[in-house]
């Protein structure tokens, strides 16, 4: 069992930036990926990156490469996402999620969850 606690996220003009936090505690880290999701209203869950944590190899969608960044801090057993140059369209619930499964890029290969925090960013 692994649990997930979630912080951050928040309301933020365009181009700005925010930081959520994953804290982790559970089963051993040592084959796991800590990944993130999001969800707008009315649009299915999508990745929006992954990172393994024994080697911190770190995946990314298109749509945030070069603009958000997925980091972990071993000692706190912590991942991170830092979001910078906000767009109106990264508007959604942010979830953070874990997985023991070799593939990293669908909803479905999670099977932990954080309860998620809005993000909100206007134009």
């Amino acid at each position: 069992q692994v649990h997930l606690v979630q912080s951050g996220g928040g309301l933020v003009q365009a181009g700005g930036s925010l930081r959520l936090s994953c804290a982790a505690s559970g089963r051993t880290f040592s084959s796991l990926a800590l990944g993130w999701f999001r969800q707008a209203p009315g649009k299915e869950r999508e990745f929006v990156a992954t990172i393994i944590w024994s080697n911190a190899i770190t995946y990314y969608a298109d749509s945030v490469k070069g603009r958000f960044t997925i980091s972990r801090d071993n000692a706190k057993n912590t991942v991170y996402l830092q979001m910078n140059s906000l767009k109106p369209e990264d508007t959604a619930a942010y979830y953070c999620a874990a997985t023991y499964a070799s593939t990293w890029y669908h909803s479905q290969e999670y099977n932990y969850w954080g309860q998620g925090t809005q993000v909100t960013v206007s134009s």
